[in-house]
């Protein structure tokens, strides 16, 4: 198996003539708290382990987008400060990770959207922190609540931080925890190798939809989460993506791109390259799948 993954690498390094190098920008959802803490974690370990991944692997901006209601004690309020103090910015995710479309009205989902934002604006003074990522990627399916949410944004000075590329860490968040509490070092490893599997998979696809809906590589935003999962997987994803010819760029930049524009008037939710292809009706391939998979939520109970 590691044979077999390393020759994956090896054929995606750039210079080897099959990766064509693109721009990706990297964005982590949820600080300061995302899924159940593992064993001798805590929160603020696994934000400087994320930092620490990040800066090995030369990725400049990691924009982080907070859940305010979250940031509730000492600790958690010291890992978006420590979020900051490695340069990072932070934009608002909601203060509750209220989907906009299971908010009770659309006025609650901008309450709870507004009740996000001291956290954020009071640490980053004098810097754009006006972005928000839609909790659960959802951007509204009812032209109502997507148009109205839209609307608000834009008077408001919002840019919606949309996403093309995640490799589902949050699913492993909760079972991680579970496994390593039990000891139960095989269902861990079972968990590595689907999700890198996974993560060899999404990077494959990524090309596949790109140039089918647009003709070309657009630059990508990269989803992830500050879990403990996301923790102790991040080294070995962020070796994948060097391996396929990643350029670590800001969020700015990689939504310079006229496909996120694009995207901005199309309701639904998840990533803008399959949001885009199905509004234009164009068919794609099916997801690239090289084994088949254990759900993690079975796993350590």
């Amino acid at each position: 198996m590691r044979t077999a993954a390393l020759l994956f690498l090896a054929l995606l390094a750039p210079g080897a003539g099959l990766a064509q190098s693109f721009d990706v920008s990297v964005t982590v959802d949820d600080l300061p708290v995302h899924g159940a803490l593992p064993p001798g974690m805590t929160r603020l370990s696994i934000a400087r382990s994320h930092i620490e991944t990040f800066k090995a692997h030369g990725v400049k901006e990691a924009f982080g987008f907070v859940n305010s209601a979250n940031a509730t004690d000492v600790e958690s309020n010291a890992v978006l400060d420590a979020w900051r103090a490695a340069g990072h910015p932070l934009g608002n995710h909601t203060a509750s990770h209220l989907n906009l479309e299971k908010a009770e009205t659309l006025q609650a989902w901008i309450a709870d959207l507004e009740a996000g934002e001291p956290a954020v604006a009071q640490r980053m003074k004098g810097q754009d922190w006006r972005y928000l990522r839609f909790p659960n990627l959802t951007a509204g399916t009812r032209p109502e609540r997507h148009q109205g949410a839209a609307a608000y944004l834009a008077a408001h000075g919002y840019k919606v931080a949309h996403v093309t590329i995640s490799f589902s860490d949050w699913s492993y968040s909760d079972a991680y925890a579970r496994c390593l509490a039990k000891g139960d070092q095989a269902a861990i490893k079972t968990m590595e190798d689907q999700y890198l599997r996974g993560a060899d998979d999404e990077l494959a696809n990524m090309r596949t939809v790109s140039q089918a809906v647009y003709g070309r590589m657009i630059p990508q935003v990269l989803l992830t989460h500050i879990g403990g999962w996301s923790a102790h997987m991040l080294p070995k994803v962020m070796d994948r993506l060097d391996a396929a010819g990643a350029r670590y760029v800001t969020l700015e930049k990689a939504q310079r791109d006229p496909a996120y524009a694009q995207a901005e008037a199309i309701p639904g939710g998840g990533g803008i390259m399959e949001r885009t292809a199905k509004a234009r009706g164009i068919a794609l391939p099916a997801t690239a799948s090289t084994a088949a998979r254990v759900d993690p939520k079975t796993l350590c109970r």
